[in-house]
């Protein structure tokens, strides 16, 4: 056996326009790593608004990971936090190495013939209940969440989330306010207490704006509250916790273990949503879910990119006793990402599984990989900020 990094190729990925139910994914990025044995491993990054810095900053990993061992995890996410000045800082740097890191996990398991999960202390959840996101492309009204939301149930999934808030920014007024109860309370009312509802603030509102969200949310028996305050704002989240009885939730913008260790440690947070893909890949992301269970802190990962980034992100699902449930993009993605596997997890009845296949357990549809190729920045579309699921920011319907 040589486990050494032969050959690394990074691909851009995407198709024409904005996609709907991700638009912050409407690239994703790619890494293939070939040992010397020929095996291959696969990683992803995320692109939100960033896919060539991301890409650049692949290539910068990739100089440091060329000829070494796939095997040494440790000593080469080391390497790289010892020569990148930045790192603990750097999302676009962290972004990169964790599809190094994920990769080099596929390609551990092949090379052993065995699952992730398996070298990572095995079985614990065998299928993984997730939530819908993505689903409410073009929901402006009431109306239009309940519509959509009530095919999602059909689907089979008892758990769904949105963000109801529109064009709210920073602040929010007693218009806007209205109308995102409106939304919320329609879709509790219609749906019962059978489904479970979280809420999506992407980070966008102050202290004042998210404590009146919180307060005008807790009547309708809401899962969790997710990034409420914008990211920076994180000494604040004590406060809106002792006003609020909604579970706080929130990762995704957190780098590494250090970052989580410190938002647990000093009670900031009911539950956790690390994204495998931007804190370091998978080792990382059971040391964070470690710390969390120290503290009986339940872990939702964040997914919203691409499958390889959920196949990941199932093989910690898999074996942690603290695991709460888990995002899913799956059932509402353009065909090209549907098709960028042809073997894998499945999704059924709103619950993933694994199937024990060796390394991440997917194998990669080359057709679609070459297809699929994309060269440049994301779509961008001033009228509303990539992050919101397409139409949904003007709170005006969109001619299409």
């Amino acid at each position: 056996m040589n486990s050494t990094i032969r050959n690394i190729e990074i691909f851009e990925l995407g198709s024409k326009g904005k996609e709907s139910s991700s638009p912050w994914s409407s690239t994703i990025l790619l890494v293939r790593l070939t040992s010397a044995d020929g095996q291959i491993g696969y990683g992803e990054a995320p692109t939100t608004f960033m896919t060539m810095s991301v890409r650049e900053s692949m290539n910068e990993v990739a100089r440091t990971f060329s000829g070494k061992d796939f095997f040494n995890v440790e000593e080469n996410l080391n390497g790289f936090y010892r020569d990148s000045f930045y790192l603990p800082k750097s999302m676009q740097h962290t972004a990169a190495l964790s599809a190094f890191e994920i990769a080099s996990w596929d390609l551990i398991g092949k090379e052993l013939g065995t699952p992730v999960y398996r070298l990572l202390g095995g079985e614990m959840n065998r299928k993984m209940r997730a939530y819908a996101n993505g689903w409410y492309s073009d929901c402006i009204t009431p109306a239009d969440f309940v519509a959509k939301a009530k095919k999602v149930v059909k689907m089979g999934f008892t758990a769904m989330k949105f963000d109801p808030f529109g064009d709210a920014f920073d602040g929010i007024t007693g218009e806007q306010l209205a109308r995102s109860e409106a939304i919320v309370a329609e879709m509790r009312n219609q749906l019962g207490d059978s489904v479970d509802l979280l809420i999506e603030c992407h980070g966008r509102f102050s202290l004042h704006a998210a404590e009146m969200v919180a307060k005008a949310m807790e009547k309708y028996n809401v899962f969790f509250i997710e990034e409420p305050l914008h990211p920076e704002m994180e000494h604040s989240l004590r406060v809106l916790r002792k006003k609020s009885g909604i579970p706080i939730a929130l990762g995704e913008r957190l780098l590494n273990k250090a970052d989580f260790a410190r938002v647990i440690s000093q009670n900031l947070v009911d539950i956790i949503q690390p994204d495998v893909t931007n804190s370091l890949g998978i080792l990382e992301g059971k040391k964070i879910a470690a710390i969390a269970d120290s503290f009986g802190v339940p872990v939702a990962f964040h997914n919203a990119f691409g499958p390889i980034q959920t196949a990941a992100t199932l093989n910690i699902d898999t074996g942690i006793r603290n695991f709460l449930i888990q995002e899913s993009f799956e059932a509402f993605w353009p065909d090209w990402k549907a098709k960028l596997l042809s073997e894998g997890y499945t999704l059924e009845r709103g619950y993933f599984k694994l199937k024990g296949k060796p390394g991440l357990g997917i194998k990669v549809n080359e057709k679609v990989l070459e297809s699929s190729k994309v060269d440049g920045m994301e779509p961008y579309d001033p009228s509303e900020p990539p992050w919101v699921v397409s139409n949904t920011f003007s709170m005006k319907k969109k001619d299409k």
